[in-house]
């Protein structure tokens, strides 16, 4: 559990960094543009967002509360792998290294 809770801080860590980094040297507007203007652009973020509705569906599964349960897909589909390696982070903190409840949440007892 250890590996998997280094790796998940790696990737919040990393991602919250080239986050970061694109803001404040990127133009989101124009390279979006750019980039939906393309086939293999587009191929890009379908990929992406089917990844990221796949893990809210993990979310949506684990959590208990409705409020919680939206803002951490609010927050998947903003900051995407950030907000997913975050998510595993705390997820693997609060299993107490039960794997069972790291996977299934309030589901597992």
């Amino acid at each position: 559990m250890k590996l998997a809770k280094t790796i998940t801080l790696l990737g919040a860590l990393i991602m919250a960094g080239i986050i970061g980094y694109a803001f404040a040297v990127g133009d989101f507007g124009a390279e979006g543009a750019k980039l939906v203007a393309m086939p293999w652009g587009i191929v890009s973020l379908v990929d992406l967002y089917t990844g990221f509705t796949l893990f809210s569906g993990w979310i949506v599964y684990r959590e208990k509360s409705l409020p919680v349960t939206a803002l951490w897909i609010l927050a998947v589909m903003t900051l995407g792998a950030f907000a997913m390696s975050l998510y595993a982070f705390l997820a693997l903190q609060a299993s107490g290294g039960d794997w069972k409840k790291f996977w299934l949440g309030n589901r597992a007892y």
